[in-house]
């Protein structure tokens, strides 16, 4: 199939690429209507999702790789040089494919847990507090699929979980999760009404190694985590209904959220079914 070819970086059907390294200053941009998937694994991934694509752009040396993915793709797909897309986007796209697309909506919690799990047993989900940084949220989804979380959690100064960066990291695994925004002892209160249990996780020396607790798996259970630093709150770590650590050498004194995430979904997964 032929795709049109784009030479010029003021053509209006890149429009959705402009300036992208400009929005990066301002790290939240939950007021678009679309996010931006960059990479050719990423954008694989969103074709899979099913997400509403609004364009794919792909420069001419990487369309033999990626012609088999996109085949399914329901959007335009165009050809530009990465000199064009670069003019456009503010910095060297030197993965030669990028994309846009329209947010999905939020979830509610009470939707996700009225679907089945995604694996055998209770609902899992991960509730993060202010947990700023795209990274290690791009981090923490792409582990939440690998270990069958069945949702995120984020809290009002949580990160914007569809931020260039974020999905990039995740290596668009992000795209499959059910998002939800609300507190987190809103959370921590739905999931203890369903007679499951909430696990702060924490470094703290007093409390409860992740490895010995024992869980319901037929309950729901939510991993609560904190942001880079700080950790949680106070009142976070009274409220829930376990707080958990994940054992480490004595002379390190933690681990980064996304892998201490990666560790405590790891130590309690359940089997797929």
């Amino acid at each position: 199939m032929d795709h049109p070819l784009i030479e010029d970086p003021s053509d209006p059907r890149l429009a959705d690429y402009i300036g992208l390294s400009d929005r990066d200053i301002n790290r939240r941009r939950e007021d678009e209507r679309f996010f931006i998937a960059e990479g050719p694994e990423v954008v694989r991934r969103l074709v899979a999702s099913g997400l509403d694509i609004r364009s794919i752009v792909v420069s001419p040396n990487r369309m033999a790789d990626m012609s088999e993915a996109l085949a399914g793709a329901k959007a335009p797909v165009y050809l530009a040089e990465r000199s064009v897309v670069s003019a456009v986007a503010g910095f060297d796209l030197h993965r030669g494919v990028i994309a846009s697309a329209n947010r999905p909506p939020t979830a509610s919690l009470s939707d996700v847990l009225g679907r089945p799990s995604i694996a055998s047993g209770g609902h899992r989900i991960a509730i993060l507090e202010g947990l700023n940084d795209h990274e290690n949220l791009g981090a923490i989804a792409r582990s939440a699929r690998a270990f069958a979380i069945d949702a995120l959690v984020l809290d009002e100064r949580c990160a914007d979980p569809y931020y260039r960066r974020t999905v990039r990291v995740s290596m668009g695994e992000i795209l499959f999760l059910p998002i939800v925004r609300t507190s987190v002892d809103s959370a921590m209160a739905v999931i203890r009404s369903l007679g499951g249990s909430s696990l702060a996780l924490t470094p703290a020396a007093d409390a409860v190694a992740i490895g010995e607790l024992t869980v319901d798996h037929d309950a729901p259970l939510a991993f609560v985590l904190g942001a880079e630093g700080s950790g949680l709150s106070d009142r976070t770590l009274r409220d829930a209904d376990h707080r958990v650590r994940i054992e480490i050498a004595p002379d390190v004194d933690s681990l980064n959220v996304g892998h201490a995430a990666a560790v405590a979904f790891a130590l309690l997964r359940r089997r797929s079914s």
